[in-house]
């Protein structure tokens, strides 16, 4: 890592954090709610948009009979998933939430399937919660019309690099937005109710249109209505996504973990729940009409209004409405909405590494995954979770409307597995337990997880019936594809270890061998051969010899003669090359000594220098690394690199502090320097 790319690198995320301060980044409540709650609270911005635009394609008499039918069906819901959920906190406090309960109650095969649930939920949840922001930010800065995508892509590395900082530092940057959305919208709904008591509420603009049905729907009844009325509900219960959130993110709390975390997870839960039913109910007093097809579906005295009307949002237009008169206040909705859409990608910055994290641990993921990074974050999960949102938002061109068909399938499949996980768990723990009050609290406790089940596994019946082919297949397509890839490398990792295990009695690993016949390899005699011959004899091998390819016969006349001139007492072996290879024969010659003496180890001494400028290795080609790499793969040969440092590099070493990778090997064993 150069100078420049260090002093830029902490520039974007700041110094490094010793270890033993991990406790100072713990979060407090208060900052807690906007780092894992800001996905739930954002969905009451778009919840209300998805049940009103699904009813409205039966007309405007549908939407007024039964949004709010919808919406309390969705609040119960809400109400149920977050009870069980409080219950998740308590006995599974470890940071693996619904992955963590599935595994030891269902078995490791449901923890996988809940995993790669939520890890697909978390990457579209930063691809539609940014390209939702971004798309209403176009219709307020026409600058940003044509250039979505872009927009979009600069918005997630900005919060890549805020997450990077550390958990702490995106929560303070990203509580007062959150807070004044809250505010915003609850004083919003406070204010339209108030003027509605007092009989000063006005219609909204759109009050005055007919909302018509689609061709096909005017008339719905019997299995077609309910399957409306149960899209809708699906679709509304986009509400949910980022409650899981919280379960996952246990250890980020400061202590006592469970209890700050529960109380979180209410605090949450409360609010959406009044911000959803307050907006569906102000929504309904005040006339909204709201289509998916407005060009087509809303009529003025008679007649479509055609494309040229602009359909705002129902908070844009609830906001026109209460705030009549007060452009401030609209504007104030406007921004803190678009803002809070954006900032709920934060939920699964601050969920999937840490789920990634223990997958990691228990060795589902890469290793490197659950390590932390320069501020104590997990910056690998970090930036791979930036990564595939970026790759889905180029290529779904950030239209939210069809990344928003992949959605709250993965997040229903881990609500309903870890709920009957959790079910297993206390009927586990009732036949442990013999007090009376406590078995009261479990067998309460269990109710609430069985309708919990019930619940999720319902809507998630729903979703799949009446999203799957519009999207949400695809969706289930990577839950796939990434269910057999965490098997594959759980079975990779449980191979090699076995592989690498001792036996009982360890006597074979403990054996000496028999002889170490050691190798210097040599293409010239100066500074760094002498090197290391003189530290091959160091270590008083068993046998040791010189061996150089004889890929130019002169050379090798000028290096037998210069060998004899100064009396270096290694002896020195030619190694025929009739077609100038290098690797070869000196693979073969090391393989020979190993076929004879079977108990021997073969050690191979690479003398070679190190460079320290980028462009100084374009000029030596890599003839001694690759026969490293094929030394490597030879069983009973050790390979022993033996560098010189050229003057270009001194100082290069504080680069490496930190990184990872070796110098780079530039020097070969036959034909002059490599």
């Amino acid at each position: 890592m150069s100078d420049l790319t260090r002093a830029l690198k902490r520039l974007l995320v700041g110094r490094a954090i010793r270890s033993d301060r991990l406790g100072e980044t713990l979060l407090p409540k208060r900052i807690a709610l906007p780092v894992f709650a800001s996905d739930a609270l954002s969905s009451v911005a778009y919840a209300p948009d998805e049940i009103f635009l699904t009813l409205a394609i039966a007309g405007g008499t549908m939407v007024a009979l039964h949004s709010w039918q919808i919406g309390l069906g969705v609040v119960f819901v809400m109400v149920v998933v977050v009870m069980s959920y409080r219950q998740n906190v308590h006995a599974y406090p470890s940071g693996g939430g619904d992955y963590e309960v599935a595994t030891v109650n269902l078995g490791p095969r449901a923890g996988v399937t809940v995993a790669s649930a939520l890890l697909v939920d978390y990457v579209l949840t930063v691809a539609v919660s940014v390209s939702s922001g971004v798309q209403n930010a176009a219709a307020a800065l026409p600058f940003v019309r044509g250039h979505e995508v872009w927009v979009a892509l600069g918005l997630v590395a900005l919060l890549t690099t805020i997450n990077l900082r550390g958990v702490r530092e995106s929560g303070t940057a990203f509580a007062i937005p959150t807070y004044a959305f809250m505010i915003g919208i609850l004083g919003m709904t406070i204010w339209g109710n108030v003027r509605a008591a007092t009989g000063t509420l006005p219609q909204a603009p759109s009050a005055g249109f007919e909302l018509r049905p689609e061709p096909g729907y005017e008339l719905l009844t019997g299995v077609a209505f309910m399957f409306l009325m149960l899209r809708a509900f699906s679709s509304g219960c986009a509400a949910l996504t980022g409650v899981e959130a919280i379960s996952n993110g246990v250890p980020a709390f400061k202590p006592p973990k469970s209890r700050n975390a529960a109380t979180t997870l209410v605090m949450m839960g409360t609010i959406s729940v009044v911000m959803l039913m307050s907006i569906i109910s102000l929504a309904r007093r005040t006339g909204v009409q709201f289509a998916e097809n407005p060009a087509t579906q809303l009529y003025r005295d008679g007649v479509p209004v055609g494309p040229s009307y602009v359909q705002e949002t129902i908070i844009g237009q609830l906001a026109t409405t209460v705030f009549d008169g007060f452009p401030l206040g609209v504007a104030f909705i406007a921004i803190c909405t678009g803002i809070i859409l954006i900032l709920a990608a934060n939920t699964a910055f601050s969920g999937f590494p840490v789920l990634a994290s223990v997958l990691a641990k228990d060795g589902f993921l890469p290793r490197q995954l659950s390590q932390r990074g320069d501020r104590l974050a997990f910056s690998n999960g970090i930036l791979i979770l930036a990564g595939a949102a970026m790759l889905l938002i180029f290529v779904y061109d950030a239209e939210v409307t069809q990344l928003i068909q992949l959605y709250i399938v993965g997040v229903f499949v881990s609500f309903t597995l870890s709920q009957i996980g959790m079910v297993r768990h206390w009927n586990r723990r009732l036949d442990e337990e013999n007090d009376p009050k406590e078995r009261a609290r479990m067998m309460r406790s269990r109710v609430v997880n069985v309708v919990g089940a019930t619940m999720s596994g319902v809507v998630l019946l729903v979703v799949l019936a009446t999203k799957f082919v519009r999207g949400a297949g695809f969706a289930i397509a990577a839950m796939i594809v990434l269910f057999f890839i965490m098997l594959a490398i759980d079975k990779h990792y449980r191979r090699v270890s076995e592989e690498l295990e001792l036996s009982p009695d360890a006597r074979t690993e403990r054996a000496l061998p028999s002889h170490v016949h050691a190798v210097v390899l040599v293409s010239k005699l100066h500074k760094p051969t002498t090197r290391a011959l003189a530290y091959a004899r160091a270590c008083r091998p068993s046998v040791l010899e010189a061996v150089s390819v004889a890929v130019d016969q002169e050379r090798s006349d000028e290096l037998i003669a210069e060998w004899d001139a100064l009396q270096v007492p290694v002896p020195l072996k030619l190694l025929d090359s009739p077609y100038r290879e290098i690797t070869r024969p000196v693979t073969d010659y090391v393989r020979s000594i190993r076929s004879s003496n079977p108990r021997d180890v073969v050690t191979v001494y690479v003398p070679e220098y190190v460079v320290g400028h980028w462009w100084e290795h374009i000029l030596h080609n890599q003839s001694a690394l690759r026969l490293k790499a094929a030394l490597l793969f030879t069983p009973g040969v050790m390979v022993v690199s033996v560098p010189w440092q050229l003057r270009s590099s001194e100082g290069v070493e504080d680069r490496y502090i930190g990184a990872t990778g070796a110098p780079e090997t530039v020097h070969g064993p036959g034909g002059g320097q490599a």
